[in-house]
């Protein structure tokens, strides 16, 4: 199964296609200003029952000519991708006649070693086909941790931060990214909500994921992705057993510990909001948690 990390490391090149010139130059290679930039399919399946499918491909038009960007992203070595994605870039080339480049984000550095080498494909003697994929690892990505630098290029601090999610410098970017994100002007809401999930996709399940959920917590209003909506579900829950706790000692019902527990342990808000509404009348808590249909569901 893919990962929302993984698809992260490539989607980010869907979303902002001028990252790639930018991040290029890291890699001591020269790409012309991008034009324009249009979305190909990613399906490279022939008519044979043999699905292949490249994470992303773009057709990138420039000033001096276009090329078509195959971005893959490696969690780790494997011996059978090479093919691939050989394959890929021969059938990118024959099917749309632009030369193909092929780009390799990896989010570590053992896998971006080896992704960096050269594969020769066919006998030592005369290799048919030299495969030279340009890698993005780690150390390809400058580490942006100042505020002011991650508002000039969101889009490359969040791939900074992906590629060092299990590094020491990723709680200084992620600081830096959140400032910088929060400054966006509400015209630029719904392209902050798309970089925020991508973010939140490329931390994967890292202790940087649990700070970035910290970070955009502060803020709700302004966070749109899942993780948002899961943190603000609990934000309302919480307060609607507040204030049924609240209620229930106004109204002096006694509250054992066990329902107390019962109530602040519940974390659907609907649920809360049923049981406030019976605490307006109720005497006990047993009314409160009435129906067995209801109490079997409550929790």
């Amino acid at each position: 199964m893919v990962s929302s990390s993984h698809e992260a490391l490539h989607r980010i090149f869907q979303q902002e296609p001028g990252l790639f010139a930018r991040v290029a130059r890291n890699l001591g290679v020269a790409f012309p200003p991008l034009v324009s930039a249009s979305e190909l399919s990613t399906d490279l399946t022939e008519t044979r029952p043999l699905e292949r499918r490249v994470d992303t491909l773009l057709r990138m038009d420039t000033e001096d000519g276009s090329f078509v960007l195959a971005v893959e992203s490696q969690s780790k070595p494997s011996p059978h991708k090479p093919a691939s994605w050989a394959y890929y870039l021969s059938h990118v080339y024959a099917k749309y006649g632009v030369p193909p480049v092929l780009l390799v984000v990896c989010p570590d550095r053992k896998t971006a070693a080896w992704a960096a080498r050269q594969f020769d494909i066919g006998p030592r003697q005369w290799p048919s086909l030299t495969l030279r994929p340009l890698v993005l690892g780690p150390d390809d990505v400058p580490v942006i941790d100042s505020p002011d630098e991650a508002a000039r290029d969101i889009p490359l601090t969040i791939l900074s931060a992906a590629l060092r999610r299990c590094e020491p410098e990723a709680d200084a970017i992620l600081n830096a990214l959140a400032k910088a994100l929060k400054g966006l002007s509400a015209d630029d809401e719904n392209t902050a909500g798309t970089f925020i999930e991508l973010m939140e996709q490329g931390l994967g399940t890292t202790r940087a994921a649990d700070l970035w959920r910290h970070l955009m917590a502060v803020d709700l209003s302004f966070f749109q992705s899942q993780t948002a909506q899961q943190l603000r579900a609990e934000g309302r829950a919480e307060g609607e057993a507040k204030a049924l706790l609240r209620l229930l000692a106004h109204r002096s019902v006694e509250v054992g510990e066990e329902d107390r527990e019962r109530i602040v342990g519940c974390g659907d808000p609907d649920v809360l909001d049923l049981w406030f509404t019976r605490a307006l009348t109720a005497t006990s808590a047993a009314e409160i948690f009435a129906s067995a249909g209801e109490a079997g569901t409550a929790d």
